[in-house]
């Protein structure tokens, strides 16, 4: 039996004709009708608002004001259609059928993971970038071993170069090198007694009682991933319907500050004399790897937290619909 799918709302005359002309053809064209209400789920809303009411048959669909002809037409090209298919012994397209019937875990866990990602993605990076943070808290309260682990697994994930990274509890925030040319602050060789061309020296530097302790990530990846956690916020407070960051923007505004500053640093370091006369020696400053860092983040995730909502909308609608057909199935059986 064709399964035909009705999107409605209420107060809308043309629904209520569709499904009386639906009705009325029902024993010409024997149909199942499962109905979604739009105002059930944001998604429906933005979608259908504007084109309710939506009947949609196989791969047929009708919006807007249509007449029964319409429908009597489109139901029975999707018939014909269905009749095709059943005749054909092909099993990939018989198994996908047989399998649409029933529900699984995976769809349950589909239909959450739909509705609740962007709580998961938000929670995942409140916890990634709350870590570095706790390592020096466990470090002032003298839990070395817990913040030594913190440290150590973020190792893979960051330089954690002291002078390129925050302090906490300590007498200043930040301990940029001399190169850096911050005024005002005591540079991260004469604070620490560390060479500063001693990166290793500065990686396992985790602080001290006197300079406060590190940030188990450096001062840009702080920025990046806070960014990124307050777009997440943002998106979610905003109900989800940001639309996606032009790619150009994107570009301009996330990707160059943070490619100039971050590869002219690198690149005056590495000694080459061919680059020494056009860029000089630089060593980035603490304002600017977090403004390059938190426009990256920002950027990034404004361009792809709304195209994840996207695909993610496009499948709680999927399984709902599933859901309320399998449901719809079960509700005639069980009255036959």
């Amino acid at each position: 039996m064709l399964t035909v799918t009705l999107y409605t709302s209420k107060d809308c005359s043309l629904c209520e004709q569709a499904k009386t002309d639906l009705a009325s053809i029902q024993e010409q064209i024997p149909h199942q009708l499962v109905e979604i209400d739009i105002d059930s789920d944001p998604a429906f809303r933005e979608k259908y608002a504007a084109e309710i009411p939506v009947v949609e048959v196989g791969p047929y669909k009708l919006s807007g004001k249509f007449a029964r002809a319409d429908l009597v037409m489109t139901l029975g090209a999707a018939q014909d259609r269905k009749n095709q298919f059943d005749r054909l012994a092909d099993p990939d397209y018989h198994r996908p059928v047989e399998q649409g019937q029933t529900t699984t875990r995976a769809d349950r866990f589909s239909m959450w993971m739909s509705r609740h990602w962007l709580v998961v993605v938000n929670l995942l990076f409140f916890v990634y970038v709350g870590l570095p943070f706790l390592a020096p808290a466990l470090m002032k309260a003298g839990a070395q071993l817990p913040a030594n682990v913190i440290y150590t697994a973020y190792s893979p994930l960051c330089h954690q170069l002291g002078f390129r990274s925050f302090f906490l509890f300590g007498e200043q925030p930040y301990y940029p090198r001399v190169a850096a040319g911050v005024a005002g602050v005591i540079p991260f060789g004469q604070a620490t007694g560390i060479d500063e061309n001693d990166l290793l020296g500065a990686r396992a530097f985790t602080g001290s009682a006197q300079l406060g302790y590190k940030v188990a990530i450096c001062e840009r990846d702080v920025a990046i991933y806070l960014a990124i956690l307050f777009f997440g916020l943002l998106f979610g407070a905003t109900g989800r319907r940001i639309k996606p960051l032009h790619w150009m923007v994107w570009l301009l505004v996330g990707i160059a500050p943070i490619g100039l500053d971050g590869f002219s640093q690198l690149f005056s370091q590495l000694n080459l004399p061919f680059l020494a006369a056009v860029l000089p020696f630089r060593e980035s400053t603490p304002f600017l790897r977090v403004l390059t860092g938190a426009l990256f983040g920002f950027t990034t995730a404004w361009f792809g937290l709304p195209y994840v909502e996207e695909s993610m909308r496009e499948t709680r609608e999927l399984v709902y619909r599933r859901f309320l057909v399998i449901d719809k199935s079960k509700g005639q059986d069980a009255q036959s």
